[in-house]
């Protein structure tokens, strides 16, 4: 049996110059960043857009941000990097981390970060929030939203959509790569493949229909 847990899922935005990159975004006033995780376990792996491969590689170099970079791939429209943070970056991380966040998605322009995190609940939130501020760390949060817990949590989700939709966050189905199959989060849930597939696409029509719809507009 599949037991549900509260999670926090937060956007927020962080200056490059309490982060990482700056110099490079500076330097490379059109930059694009994006995080890939799905290359490399041990450094980031960073999507970056904007620039050419030289032009890239001595941003990053002169970046006192980055210990070190090394280019994996190159396409006429992106590169992709390896980066590893330097002691004081690897610090800043760090801080976001401690509260056994984890980060979903991160994406760097004209100077600042956008990051949408998951939290084990909005304490652990609350307590990252407080950490950066008190290190200096300028964080603008964009939106909190909660996944999990009671039947209040959504009132049009049924509890068998609600579960699928709570253990598909905590198992990783979501995350780019994704931590776990359509077929092993089905057996952890004890069911057919098909029925996970059916709750969640109803699950996804309701969420978006909610989205949509103006208050009070919602069909019963």
């Amino acid at each position: 049996m599949y037991v549900l847990a509260m999670s926090t899922i937060a956007e927020f935005r962080i200056p490059a110059a309490d982060l990482v990159l700056a110099d490079s975004f500076d330097r490379l006033s059109d930059l694009s960043v994006q995080l890939e995780s799905s290359i490399s376990r041990t450094v980031p792996s960073l999507w970056i857009a904007g620039a050419g491969a030289e032009a890239v590689t001595d941003a990053l170099a002169a970046d006192a941000s980055v210990a070190a970079a090394e280019l994996l791939i190159e396409t006429p429209d992106r590169l992709l990097y390896d980066v590893e943070p330097s002691t004081a970056t690897r610090t800043r991380f760090d801080r976001l981390l401690e509260a056994d966040a984890t980060v979903l998605d991160a994406t760097g322009r004209s100077g600042w970060w956008q990051l949408e995190m998951r939290f084990p609940d909005r304490n652990a939130l609350a307590d990252t929030h407080d950490r950066l501020d008190e290190a200096g760390t300028a964080v603008e949060i964009v939106r909190v939203s909660q996944l999990g817990g009671g039947p209040t949590a959504h009132p049009r989700l049924t509890p068998e959509q609600r579960e699928a939709l709570v253990a598909a966050f905590e198992h990783g189905y979501f995350e780019i790569p994704r931590r776990t199959s359509m077929e092993e989060l089905a057996a952890e849930l004890g069911i057919s493949h098909q029925a996970l597939s059916e709750r969640l696409r109803r699950a996804y029509e309701t969420l978006v229909d909610a989205e949509l719809q103006p208050a009070g507009e919602h069909a019963p």
